[in-house]
């Protein structure tokens, strides 16, 4: 499997000498990769005294590095019960893969539950969602896989389109002639293999554009607008192996333009990268590496590079991509970065995902691509394009059954979009008055039959983001308790649309809309005249009535009586006759807007029976204290239960 390659052919570490100051015989095994040695010795060392936390977990590491997953899950879990803090969050992931291997999903989710606490958010999300599609997706993808001629009996990986032919990464024995390597030394080696018919690579031979050089050469890349070759290799100085202070030799990132020569781009003597791949159109140099601010094992990263030249630090690319686990392999096609993770949620080791670049620099929820590419092996170094007749087709690399090596290259070939369709967006819940984020809101996704699908709740900020499997329509609704409700509808053509920016959904609070007058919880708003004698809804007065439709609508079980006064000028029953005419008018107009009868629960005139002032007839006034009583009531009858 391709990380025995990572970690014990790639890496080469002075380990003997390390090992000889282990009293332990296992630890001297387990530094020299004689994992099932170290075993033997560790469970010997059992018999006599328990072993120490640190030498439980490299029994551990080494059961799970020979694929005995049943004694892997019980050491580490022997770990955990002794210290449940002592494990890093890598090894929990082992943990967890290895007891998923033995069929132990409800163990797996109680183990979650406990340490939930220390993982992220965007993990729990992403183990939810591709439980949940993985267990409903009852048809696989049909990829066409076909395992390829060029394979050797040794490592064949890391395939990468280049002109008309592909380059690949190899440690097979063939004599290179090549600054003096062969494949007998176990170093590996750029291939490049002319496309047949159909896309049948044929024809492997040394990979002759790049520079001589003795030791380890792989996973190739090539920018076909500039010509120019990315791939790592080994760290040298003076034509020699460079070291660290530990006796580690790492691998270093660098490219060949159209002159050939070769140029360092990521160096470091204690730090390997993997896997580049370069985005012509950004500038984005991308590639696997594990640094301090690792979530895990290897994570994804990337650059800015300007002419050939970095221009930035590694930027990680978060929490919804790495995980406690291993990423390697990014390809990005399309808008879709395609990589390889070992997460514990997978079929096997390593699994292919596929998730979708947003707009603003972030990630869908990363997407298992199933059983019609991955297997219960190691499946990686996944690379696609779009063929001649309109296909898409690529390669992959994998340790299945049936192989003809350690590890060897498959074609595929699909006629429809890759991995499950998903439908994708974030955004923000706001405040209509103050415009701020509404902390705890229920952002709520229902099917065309009405049925929840989603729910979730935003963060302190208002934020939010919700990915779910696609359907051919969604409303999405936002409520929080004692605030108005937003609700939007979209069809198939309007999800699309609404996945390309963000969707900020805005409520109000009640008590913002409400206030309180003559010893009543009333709708607040701007005071309004109807002119002298006349009961017509003037455009002046639909503005403010319009207001009214908005708390309704944002507050369907709102229910509202209307209460209409005049002031005491003119005859008692006149001005009782015309506040009714005024309240009925009222109640029309609401009704014709939207509102329902079960808003509306009664519309009252009172004429001038209750005036707010001295103003009574036969009391002399003048008109601006007169008008005080020409006023209208919105009054929330059920304002208690809305709180």
């Amino acid at each position: 499997m391709k990380f025995r390659i990572v970690l014990a052919l790639f890496v080469i570490t002075s380990a003997w000498s390390y090992g000889q100051n282990k009293e332990s015989k296992g630890d001297i095994y387990f530094y020299e990769y004689k994992y099932q040695k170290a075993i033997q010795e560790y469970e010997k060392e059992k018999t006599k005294w328990p072993l120490s936390n640190e030498k439980q977990m490299k029994l551990a590491d080494s059961y799970f590095k020979v694929k005995d997953y049943k004694n892997a899950a019980l050491s580490y879990i022997v770990v955990n019960k002794n210290n449940d803090t002592i494990l890093s969050t890598h090894r929990f992931n082992k943990m967890l893969q290895s007891l998923a291997k033995n069929g132990e999903k409800v163990r797996v989710d109680a183990f979650l539950d406990s340490k939930s606490h220390l993982l992220s958010r965007e993990l729990l999300e992403n183990y939810e969602f591709n439980k949940e599609i993985l267990s409903n997706n009852k048809e696989e993808q049909v990829f066409g896989i076909k395992n390829l001629e060029i394979n050797s009996p040794q490592s064949d990986f890391s395939p990468a389109f280049y002109k008309d032919k592909i380059l690949f990464s190899s440690n097979r024995k063939v004599a290179m002639n090549r600054g003096g390597k062969s494949g007998e030394q176990g170093y590996l080696d750029i291939f490049v293999a002319k496309l047949g018919n159909e896309g049948v690579p044929v024809n492997p031979n040394p990979f002759t554009r790049i520079p001589d050089f003795g030791f380890h050469e792989a996973t190739p890349f090539y920018a076909e607008a500039t010509d120019r070759l990315f791939y790592i290799r080994s760290n040298t100085s003076g034509g020699n192996m460079a070291f660290d202070e530990n006796g580690k030799n790492a691998l270093a990132i660098g490219s060949v333009d159209r002159s050939n020569s070769y140029n360092y781009l990521l160096k470091d003597l204690s730090t390997s990268f993997y896997y580049p791949f370069f985005e012509e159109g950004s500038g984005k140099l991308y590639f696997s590496a594990n640094f301090d601010d690792s979530y895990g094992g290897t994570d994804l990263y990337y650059v800015y590079t300007n002419n050939g030249q970095i221009m930035s630090e590694p930027i990680n690319l978060g929490a919804r991509i790495n995980t406690p686990a291993n990423e390697i392999a990014p390809y990005i096609q399309d808008g879709s970065l395609y990589y390889s993770s070992d997460i514990f949620y997978g079929f096997g080791g390593m699994d292919v995902y596929k998730t979708n670049m947003l707009i603003d620099g972030g990630f869908s929820i990363p997407i298992n691509l199933g059983g019609g590419i991955n297997s219960n092996q190691d499946d990686f170094g996944f690379i696609i394009k779009e063929n001649s007749v309109g296909e898409l087709s690529g390669y992959f690399s994998s340790n299945r059954e049936g192989g003809q090596g350690d590890d060897d290259i498959y074609s595929f070939s699909v006629t429809n979009e890759i991995g499950l369709k998903t439908f994708a967006i974030k955004g923000r819940v706001i405040s209509l008055t103050n415009r701020r984020g509404v902390d705890k809101a229920k952002v709520e996704l229902r099917d065309s039959k009405g049925h929840i699908v989603k729910e979730i709740y935003t963060t302190e900020d208002g934020d939010y983001t919700v990915e779910l499997p696609w359907f051919n329509q969604v409303t999405i609704k936002a409520t929080k308790g004692g605030h108005s409700t937003f609700s939007v509808t979209f069809n198939e053509e309007g999800m699309i649309e609404a996945q390309k920016s963000p969707l900020n959904m805005g409520i109000v609070a009640l008590n913002d809309l409400v206030e309180e007058k003559e010893e009543k919880t009333i709708i607040k708003l701007n005071k309004f005249y109807f002119d002298n004698g006349k009961s017509i809804v003037t455009p002046l007065i639909a503005a403010e009535l319009d207001k009214v439709i908005v708390a309704i609508q944002g507050f369907p079980q709102l229910q509202v009586r209307i209460e209409s006064h005049t002031a005491s000028k003119g005859r008692d029953v006149t001005n009782k006759k015309l506040s009714q005419k005024r309240a009925d008018a009222i109640k029309i107009y609401l009704l014709q807007k939207g509102a329902s009868v079960s808003n509306i629960v009664g519309a009252l005139g009172y004429g001038e029976e209750k005036i707010k002032n001295r103003c009574a007839n036969g009391v002399y006034c003048l008109d601006f204290l007169h008008n005080q009583n020409n006023r209208t009531l919105f009054v929330v009858e059920n304002y208690k239960e809305l709180e």
